[in-house]
């Protein structure tokens, strides 16, 4: 049995503006000006530490008072805005009717993780397949979480007939080095950057197309 691995922020949920507007809380907080929604969304996929350095650069140094207020800001309001994005609940239905495996592989922290992966009833597709910011020591672009969640859906070894599916050039990376096929979704905010995708899909239900029952 094969396994799927995905994204979060920008793959299954359109989380933009919650954490636009989070990051823009945070920066009030501190009385500073908000920041265009575009230039938050940039440093996206590399966790919430990285994201609040380079959002906030006029504090980088002060990351865990950051994080801090963001957390809190963050728990208040992860769930204002954020949506599915189309064919999603479909499509990781007919993946587990077919048999596949299903895992999250995000560097979102795991307390909003959790919390819109329950608001939309999606936890029973990943059950504790599902590795988040901060649950192990690197994120991707590492292979290691991606191992991680593997091993979390009952000691599964990945292979080259796996998948990861995500909108950044992290999780690109991260199947090339885990030896896992990639699927960029080209509908996300994220940037694929020089990384190299197996397939590219404009809707998430496309991938059914390329993960058959027989794989």
């Amino acid at each position: 049995m094969n396994a799927c691995f995905f994204d979060l922020d920008g793959t299954l949920a359109d989380t933009r503006a919650d954490l636009a507007a989070t990051v823009n809380h945070t920066r009030r907080d501190l009385g500073l000006a908000d920041l265009p929604q575009a230039d938050v969304l940039v440093h996206v996929g590399q966790g919430a530490k990285y994201l609040l350095a380079h959002a906030i650069p006029e504090r980088a140094g002060e990351v865990e008072k950051l994080w801090e207020i963001f957390r809190s800001h963050y728990a208040e309001h992860a769930l204002e805005s954020v949506t599915l994005y189309p064919t999603v609940r479909e499509t990781l239905a007919e993946l587990h009717a077919r048999g596949w495996r299903l895992g999250v592989n995000t560097a979102k922290p795991r307390f909003a993780t959790m919390a819109i992966l329950e608001h939309f009833g999606l936890t029973r597709y990943f059950g504790n397949a599902v590795v988040a910011g901060g649950d192990c020591a690197e994120m991707k672009p590492s292979a290691l979480p991606l191992r991680e969640c593997a091993a979390r859906m009952g000691a599964h070894r990945l292979s080259s007939h796996d998948w990861m599916v995500g909108d950044n050039w992290t999780d690109m990376a991260c199947a090339t080095n885990a030896g896992v096929k990639g699927a960029f979704c080209t509908f996300g905010f994220g940037r694929a950057g020089d990384t190299r995708a197996t397939v590219r899909i404009n809707r998430m239900n496309e991938l059914l197309r390329f993960l058959k029952a027989e794989d």
